[in-house]
């Protein structure tokens, strides 16, 4: 369920409760959420989720992207979760893993790494940044 994307970085669609023990047995030490809450019935909240993680001992941190698209301070917070996680291991969800993917890709062509080794990564884990790719590009590009 977990999708190894970059040597620190998993994304997966919504996890539950349950799954945060999993994500601490292999070593994570961030969890990001990029879900927002009521995104339809039945998700497990965040709150919940961040309540499993911390009592977990692992981080936890909400960068919730809707349908709309993204915008500079979801980048932001994206960035400072991963600085947070000081090179651990991160997991980041939302509602397929999608979105998760898109906006670290996006982040990390901001921080200057380049959108065809991005593309590569995110492919190699079964996601598509086709959709952001432009906008990768532009960012990389400064």
């Amino acid at each position: 369920m977990f999708r190894q994307i970059a040597p620190n970085l998993y994304v997966s669609p919504q996890i539950t409760v349950d799954q945060v023990e999993e994500a601490r047995a292999m070593g994570v030490t961030m969890i990001i959420n990029n879900r927002p809450d009521d995104e339809e019935p039945g998700q497990t909240n965040g709150a919940e989720v961040e309540a499993a993680a911390k009592a977990a001992g692992i981080g936890y941190a909400a960068v919730p992207v809707a349908h709309g698209g993204f915008a500079p301070w979801q980048l932001d917070g994206m960035a400072a979760a991963i600085d947070q996680a000081g090179g651990g291991k991160v997991l980041a969800y939302c509602r397929s893993g999608t979105r998760s993917t898109l906006l670290w890709a996006l982040t990390r062509a901001r921080a200057g790494d380049h959108p065809a080794a991005l593309t590569e990564q995110a492919a190699s884990a079964g996601y598509d940044v086709g959709p952001v790719r432009q906008i990768m590009d532009a960012l990389a590009a400064g």
